[in-house]
């Protein structure tokens, strides 16, 4: 059953049961309405007065929508509405969001009182809001929430949107179009689904390629987010080297998270937890995912969710998830996850709650957030979140092998130098950056870019130039190689990794053990 069906079934209910408050939460005032006039025109209901009042009109008849009185003030509409609770039977007043209803106001008493003698003559005071309604007044009826359209509704706004433009336009959706449509608008209100397919079908067709332009336009409408940051992408985020074994596996993910999983007990991609060596493209992948698969990016920064109040962090990452599953299908970059999940030993239990909220969202949500989680201290993290069926996958990104640093080699040596790599030339910087992270290959071409763009152009660089940057470059492998080897160590036994890198031993000790991700040609 839908929401709006469910929502239908208890209003009905409770407008029969003549409750004296009766509160609607919905931020969709227009469908509120509509469910409430769906209710209020039952055949059996025929001699039941109904009116509403809101700002912009006043008081007027709910059936008719004729005038009740000229005083358009609140204050007018509930001294109408307590005439005709004490003169008459069955009446009921619908008032259209009336401010200050979360606290103890006068005019929160004020309600209270008119539902009270709504009470002793079977009256009713509906009240449609968006905001929560004072306690001392909730308590005297009943509540419901209208959440927002599901994809079944959607998909019904979506269908009865082609019907109406179909013969007028180019449609070149079918019913799995539709269905996929009305999965990518999830989290969005019923005017924003046609305010979203009013712009495609403007354009004065809708095509197959529509379908995922949605989550595009989509993106548009979430201009103020609570909790995460939309990323901008830049050209240089497009293209990313090695991390082969990553790179077929979103391959395959992508396919899932576009597909249609109605008829499966499956649910959507959730992520991926990227663990590893610093600088060699946690983050980096976040940017390349979404640039591949051309949905929105938006990243969670753990270290800002922490507030000074108690309560205050669950709140604002509760919110920041909840944000998530309005904005799917995208792409969630949490970086540092450990940064807000650590901390098993903090008196104050934030952490271990906002992990136990993370964890029922990762187990519950069904939205099309693909999670892209980094971390470089993966031991801080807690165990539960690296359990099988959290994420998706735990890669381990190493230090590039030979094969690895060419491609990055040659991704930033075109970028840089705006020029072909010399192959020979590029042999000889493989070798050269041996423990090398992909930062440190970056950071090395872009200070030959540099030094280049100064002189006039890569021409007129000495020739050893390039190669003596490499071999001057002192890596992070050797500046700090106990904890470069400690973090390796570990991911090498406990995760798949991500490249094709093998790990290094020294002679006379056993290859350890790790994971193997198996692929099929």
């Amino acid at each position: 059953m839908s929401n709006y069906s469910e929502s239908l079934a208890h209003l009905d209910s409770y407008i029969s049961a003549r409750v004296p408050v009766i509160g609607m939460r919905s931020i969709e005032q227009q469908r509120a309405l509509r469910l409430l006039r769906e209710a209020a025109g039952q055949p059996r209901r025929s001699s039941m007065p109904f009116w509403i009042y809101t700002r912009a009109t006043g008081l007027r008849d709910l059936r008719t929508n004729s005038p009740v009185q000229e005083d358009r003030s609140l204050v007018g509409a509930m001294e109408f509405a307590g005439k005709q609770f004490g003169s008459r039977a069955n009446a009921t007043v619908v008032l259209v969001s009336p401010d200050h209803l979360e606290e103890d106001t006068p005019v929160t008493r004020h309600i209270a009182e008119l539902a009270r003698l709504a009470d002793e003559n079977s009256g009713s005071i509906v009240l449609i809001t968006d905001a929560p309604i004072w306690s001392g007044l909730q308590r005297l009826g009943m509540s419901l929430t209208l959440d927002l359209p599901n994809t079944e509704e959607m998909y019904g706004t979506l269908t009865a949107f082609l019907g109406d433009h179909s013969g007028h336009i180019p449609i070149e959706w079918d019913d799995d179009d539709a269905r996929r449509a009305a999965e990518f608008l999830n989290g969005v209100t019923e005017a924003e689904c046609v305010n979203l397919m009013a712009t495609i079908a403007a354009k004065g067709s809708i095509l197959k390629a529509d379908v995922l332009g949605l989550a595009q336009a989509k993106d548009r409408i979430f201009s103020d987010l609570t909790g995460i940051e939309r990323v901008r992408l830049k050209e240089s985020d497009y293209t990313i080297g090695g991390l082969t074994n990553l790179r077929t596996w979103l391959a395959r993910k992508h396919d899932m998270m576009h597909a249609d999983l109605r008829d499966s007990a499956l649910r959507p991609p959730r992520g991926v937890l990227l663990v590893g060596v610093p600088g060699c493209g946690k983050s980096l992948s976040a940017k390349a995912i979404a640039h591949e698969w051309q949905l929105p990016l938006y990243r969670l920064d753990m270290a800002s969710i922490h507030g000074k109040y108690l309560g205050e962090s669950e709140s604002r990452f509760r919110e920041a998830l909840a944000m998530a599953d309005r904005v799917a299908p995208c792409i969630l970059w949490i970086d540092e996850i450990e940064k807000g999940l650590a901390g098993r030993d903090d008196l104050s239990g934030v952490p271990q709650r906002i992990v136990g909220q993370f964890l029922f969202w990762l187990q519950e949500s069904r939205s099309r957030a693909f999670i892209v989680a980094t971390a470089n201290d993966v031991r801080s993290l807690p165990p539960e979140l690296l359990r099988k069926g959290r994420f998706d996958e735990l890669f381990f990104v190493d230090l590039p092998d030979g094969q690895d640093r060419r491609e990055i080699i040659e991704v930033y040596y075109r970028r840089y130098l705006r020029a072909e790599p010399d192959p020979e030339q590029i042999d000889r910087l493989v070798d050269l950056s041996e423990g090398f992270a992909g930062s440190d290959i970056e950071s090395t071409l872009h200070d030959v870019g540099e030094e280049a763009h100064l002189c006039g152009g890569i021409h007129l660089l000495k020739p050893s130039y390039l190669l003596d940057a490499f071999a001057n470059t002192v890596p992070l492998s050797r500046v700090n190689p106990e904890q470069i080897e400690e973090i390796r160590a570990w991911g090498r036994e406990r995760a798949v990794p991500a490249g094709r890198v093998s790990p290094l031993t020294t002679p006379g000790t056993a290859t350890p053990t790790r994971r193997i991700l198996f692929m099929d040609e």
